[in-house]
Order: structure tokens, then sequence, then C-alpha cells
């Protein structure tokens, strides 16, 4: 077996999804699980840790041309495995900091979905590897408020620069921010979760790569603004399940000076999902949902996406 096919093969069972939806802190220990307790809102106590693995297979047969407008294209499929290590560091539950990495598998020129799962490589229409390595840190601002925090995370690039080569991953260093905030209602059996990020994208421009040397279409993103705004409604049929809907909308802006040889590329979409999850034990908790991305602007995919997921807290 492939050394990209064994770690697939593993984290496939060591998967999760955000957000992990709560129930209140005054909810009775007894009568609570992780899944209702450690929201992404929530942060870890000091000594304590979460590691999440998420696998998200996205593939698409159509995506939008420079306007709105729909068209059909041979299918393509980006596999994105992402696994994070996070530990509480204060007494006050209130700083956590962690480890990011990202592996991908995309497949083009009408590949079968699954073939991304295969992990090839060739200078034609499959490419996988490591993509990304990134230091992160959580933060809850405010005492009075258990239910608002943020993640800022920097992502380094740290995959092979091949010209001509089929896109793998932005070429660039991506500094995020996720900011969470959930609130419990109807007698502890819903709540309502919203996340809005912010990322940043630096590089070099486009047009200043080398085509002899490296890879310019991962540039496309360089210098540019992401601003993903999500929202969940989930439901607690009992305390060790529950399932959820959401959506989203992101822009994605790029602020480059046409003119100077940037990158002005912009482009935005709307998701809607839905999702489950299930606490298999104390310390690990299983989900499964499904993103389908309605609509878009300027060769956004009109694709949809299923990940299956494992978070262990201890």
């Amino acid at each position: 077996m492939k050394p990209m096919a064994k770690v697939f093969s593993l984290s496939m069972l060591l998967l999760t999804v955000i957000p992990v939806f709560s129930q209140d802190d005054d909810q009775p220990a007894a009568q609570s699980s992780n899944i209702q307790t450690y929201t992404p809102s929530k942060l870890l106590k000091r000594g304590q840790w979460d590691i999440k693995f998420f696998n998200g297979l996205y593939t698409q047969t159509r995506q939008t041309e420079e306007g709105s407008r729909a068209v059909d294209i041979p299918r393509q499929t980006f596999f994105t495995n992402t696994t994070e290590v996070y530990t509480g560091i204060s007494e006050t539950s209130r700083i956590n900091v962690g480890l990011i990495f990202q592996v991908r598998a995309n497949t083009y020129n009408g590949a079968k979905a699954l073939s991304a799962l295969s992990f090839e490589n060739n200078s034609t229409d499959a490419r996988s590897g490591l993509t990304t390595l990134a230091p992160s840190i959580r933060v809850q601002p405010f005492a009075s408020m258990g239910n608002f925090s943020f993640t800022s995370s920097l992502f380094f690039p740290v995959f092979e620069d091949v010209p001509n080569a089929p896109y793998l991953d932005k070429r660039s260093i991506f500094w995020e921010t996720k900011f969470f905030f959930d609130r419990t209602f109807g007698n502890n059996n819903w709540q309502l979760f919203t996340e809005a990020d912010l990322g940043f994208n630096f590089g070099e421009k486009r047009a200043d790569a080398d085509p002899n040397s490296e890879n310019i279409g991962e540039r496309f993103a360089n210098n540019s603004v992401v601003v993903p705004l999500s929202v969940f409604l989930s439901y607690f049929p009992s305390a060790k399940s529950t399932v959820f809907i959401n959506a989203q909308q992101s822009f994605f802006i790029g602020y480059d000076n046409p003119d100077a040889n940037g990158n002005n590329f912009s482009q935005n979409y709307t998701a809607l999902g839905l999702g489950g999850k299930y606490q298999l034990t104390n310390e690990l908790n299983i989900e499964l949902s499904y993103n389908n991305f309605v609509r878009g602007s300027s060769f956004q995919g009109l694709g949809q996406t299923f990940s299956l997921g494992l978070r262990a807290l201890f």
C-alpha cells in the first residue's frame, strides 16, 4: 500500500468536521456529552487534549462561467484531510494552542470521484501530498462570554512547487481567523451556532512567477481576502446525538491592482448542508455531513462535499 494510502486508511477512522454543537455550561454533567459541551466556542481546560480528523471529498461536474451561468465540465474531485491537535494551557480555560496539517489529493479530466483516494501523482490529471502546516491559537477573550471565542492560524505551504503540474493547493501563506458564537434554547434541545471567518492569502503574484520553475496556476489566490459566513441549527434527540442543517455564504476577493499585473480575481458561493453526530464513547464522537454548492460566481464549482469524521477529547 502506498504511504499516502496508509495515511488515508488511518485517517478515515479518525476524522471530524466542525462545528460541534453543545448544551449550556450549566447542564448537569451526568446528562451532558462532549457533543453538547465542547463547541468550537468552548475552550479546553489546562492539560486537556482535543484531536480532530476531518476528511472531505468534494466532487463537481458543473461550474459557473466568468459570471454566474453554470456549464458542464469533466468531473474534478478534491479530497482534503485536515488534522487538528489542540491542548489547553491556561488555568482559566481561555487559551489553547495547537497544530493543523492538511493532506490533499485531486483528480481531473473526468476521473471517477473515488479515484482521488488512490493518491496518485502524474503530470496530467492527478496530484496528491501533504500541503500545509499551521500553528494555531484559540482564545476566549471575555470571561463573561463562555460561548464566544476565536481561533487564529497561520498556514504555510510545504508541498513541492512543480511547474505545469495539475493544481494541488494554493501557493500562499494563509492567515485565517475564525470567530465562533453559539446559543442554546428550547429547553436545551436546540442550538444556533454561527461562525465568521476572515482569511488573508499572501504570496508572489501570478504574473511574477517563472513558468519554467513555478506553478503559475497555484498562485491564483495570492494577495486576496476570503470571508466565509456560516450558520448551523442543531437539534439534540438525546444527550449522545445531534442532527443539524447549515448554510454558508463565502466571498473571495482579490485586492491586487490588475494594472500592476496582480491577481484581481474574485468569486463567491452559497452552500447548504446537513449532518449528524453521535457520541461513541466518553472520549470519541463520530460525524457524517453533506454540503451542496447551490450557486456561485466567477468560475466557482457547483459540486457536493461528503465528509466523515471522528473527534477524540481527553
